[in-house]
């Protein structure tokens, strides 16, 4: 039996179209349920919501969890055996650092740890080596909470961005499954 894992993309939306590859693996893995927070399901130049909200529902075969009443059964009837967060803003990371609920995803996130399971954080954010690099290192201090192996995406132009390989995706969620971190965790892209 395949076991089941949340998506649950947040608004970093340059990295939407890089998203279905890596879900449609995921899917070939899992059974996904997919979660989009408010900001993800906002139109942008790099998608529209709708288009978004089309493709995980084509992919997973189930429509996105968007409400923060919808997130909350996650943890009371254990829906998940991992939660990922894909893409994790720096919004996101800062957030679910400081125990903020406020969200479809920052619920799903707290529901989904009070019973001590596997969260995989796929971040993408223009400061995680500058203003979000302190809630960064304080998840990476989190009992059950793991990384997809990221680096920076552009150093030259954007020295304190980084994101996610989403290659390394599947391997990280297998072994955040199993409380281990895909090694090495800071990686070049």
């Amino acid at each position: 039996m395949k076991k089941t894992v949340g998506f649950a993309v947040t608004g970093s939306h340059c990295t939407f179209p890089r998203l279905k590859t890596a879900l449609e693996e995921l899917c070939g893995e899992f059974e996904v349920i997919p979660i989009l927070s408010r900001e993800a399901a906002a139109d942008s130049r790099f998608m529209g919501g709708a288009d978004l909200m089309r493709m995980l529902e084509s992919v997973t075969g189930r429509a996105p969890v968007t409400t923060v009443g919808e997130a909350e059964p996650i943890g009371p009837k254990k829906l998940l055996d991992l939660l990922i967060i894909c893409p994790c803003t720096g919004n996101t990371a800062a957030k679910i650092a400081l125990g903020i609920t406020d969200g479809p995803v920052t619920m799903a996130f707290k529901a989904h740890v009070r019973n001590s399971r596997p969260v995989l954080l796929s971040v993408s954010t223009n400061d995680g080596l500058g203003a979000n690099a302190q809630n960064i290192g304080r998840l990476m201090n989190t009992k059950n909470v793991f990384f997809v192996p990221f680096g920076q995406d552009d150093p030259e132009n954007k020295p304190c961005s980084v994101t996610a390989d989403l290659k390394k995706l599947v391997p990280a969620a297998k072994m955040a499954l199993e409380s281990k971190q895909l090694q090495p965790v800071i990686t070049s892209l």
